[in-house]
């Protein structure tokens, strides 16, 4: 089999979803069929818990294989990639065995830390480009340690490639959404370790980008095509998607959109720019890393208010783009850092008796797209340029009307990637050095879109304070 007509397995391991589907290795495009999804339902509780059932999340995955092997989809596979959510953890004791459920980026509970007046927190963001913000495992293992006493501690996509391969151990990219990497050496960051309470040995040893493992015994009789396949580490699912998207140049923001939604530039990690307070830093891979900001309400949003308003369509019909009275502030879930605002915190100003749900609906979408566009120009600060933007994801391609809505508020043309798979196919681009391009419709805004939502600009801003301030009460 020549490598045009090889495959790669791609398993796309996401917080409302864990999926494995089949791509071609010539251009990382899904193979038509070859899909089987998962269906997760994380448990949330009143004390601000969300987690996973680790068990069920694993074997919910191989299932997918299996589905893909009885249907002949595993033949001719010649590597495995994944694409995994950030942030998750689990705690595991002396035989690494879980103690915990998987704990998602969605928890918020943590400890406060007091680290004194010593302290540089700027320092500390410029190093792992992150915060001592809960989502990070700096507050997530001292409170787990708190309560209990762990051994060691591994996120979802490390104890899912064990699974596979016997072996736990973790990339650069996932790494640096703990929170606890130095972003310069790619090596685990001796302060971050000390806030955390732990050594680099609890935690899973970090292999370079071009590491490859292979199947364990334990699954080579129940998926044989799959024996000797190289099974390569895991990309954070931010930094998969832009790659997935076409958006690998400092000079392209990606905007995608799944169950949260983030915009993000990839650049090289060697003289990267210096890192503004508002925004995270994550690694690609070994040369390159992700600068960008990331938000709680997307298409957990527009997916909640279509079944609770009971809307026959996903779209706002017969609403114009920016022309709600009603404005929506999506704190639905929260805030990402390094603001924390708690989940619970939504909000709607100015309703009347004549808004309709599709009026609901479309304030939702502005809102979250207002909220996109503060990270776009914060990134075309940083870069010293009016970025280009491609759109992807599940969330965008699921509205039309969305994508023309972000596409008014950035107030410029966007791309949008004709493949939602973007997870996946960037997994694989990354593993095997591929350049994938959007390859969608180009989108030009509007310009009575553009006047609306810029006259709504100034408005939103300001409730959007007052909803900040409130959360704090």
């Amino acid at each position: 089999m020549t490598r045009t007509d090889a495959r790669i397995l791609a398993l796309d391991l996401g917080t409302s979803s864990a999926r494995a589907l089949v791509l071609h290795e010539a251009d990382a495009s899904p193979i038509p069929g070859a899909l089987a999804r998962h269906k997760i339902s994380p448990t949330y509780g009143h004390d601000g818990s969300a987690t996973l059932d680790l068990h069920e999340y694993v074997e919910g995955l191989f299932g997918c294989l299996d589905e893909l092997q009885q249907n002949g989809h595993l033949d001719g596979i010649g590597s495995l990639v994944l694409s995994t959510q950030w942030h998750s953890i689990v705690a595991l004791d002396n035989k690494g065995t879980a103690r915990t459920p998987v704990i998602t980026w969605a928890d918020t509970r943590s400890v406060d830390l007091d680290l004194g007046t010593s302290f540089d927190e700027q320092a500390f963001h410029a190093r792992t480009g992150t915060w001592l913000h809960r989502l990070y495992w700096t507050r997530r293992i001292p409170w787990l340690l708190a309560s209990d006493s762990p051994a060691a501690f591994a996120g979802l996509p490390d104890l899912v490639l064990e699974r596979l391969t016997g072996e736990r151990v973790t990339s650069v990219s996932v790494a640096s959404g703990t929170g606890t990497l130095d972003l310069a050496t790619g090596a685990y960051d001796d302060e971050a370790l000390a806030v955390a309470g732990v050594t680099a040995d609890q935690l899973p040893a970090i292999v370079p980008t071009g590491w490859t493992g292979t199947l364990s015994k334990e699954y080579e009789r129940r998926w044989p095509g799959l024996v000797g396949v190289p099974v390569h580490p895991p990309t954070g699912d931010g930094a998969a998607s832009n790659v997935g998207t076409g958006g690998y140049d400092a000079g392209t923001a990606a905007v995608t959109v799944g169950t949260s939604a983030a915009v993000r530039v990839v650049h090289p990690i060697e003289y990267a720019p210096e890192l503004p307070w508002e925004l995270w830093r994550y690694r690609v891979d070994d040369k390159r890393a992700v600068t960008g900001m990331a938000f709680s309400a997307a298409g957990n949003l527009h997916a909640w208010l279509t079944g609770v308003l009971r809307l026959k369509s996903a779209e706002p019909l017969g609403v114009e783009i920016g022309g709600t009275h009603a404005i929506a502030i999506p704190f639905m879930a929260g805030t990402r850092p390094p603001a924390n605002v708690p989940g619970g915190s939504g909000v709607y100003f100015g309703l009347s008796f004549d808004d309709s749900s599709a009026d609901l609906l479309a304030a939702a979408l502005q809102g979250a797209s207002l909220e996109i566009d503060r990270g776009l120009r914060v990134l075309d600060e940083l870069f010293g340029q009016k970025l280009e933007v491609v759109l992807g994801g599940g969330g965008i391609d699921a509205s039309e009307w969305w994508r023309r809505c972000l596409t008014a508020t950035f107030a410029r043309p966007t791309t949008v990637c004709a493949e939602p798979e973007v997870g996946a196919r960037g997994a694989a681009a990354v593993a095997l050095g591929l350049s994938p391009e959007p390859g969608g419709d180009h989108l030009t805004p509007a310009a009575d879109d553009v006047a609306r939502i810029a006259g709504l600009r100034g408005r939103y801003e300001g409730l959007r304070e007052l909803a900040v301030q409130a959360s704090s009460m």
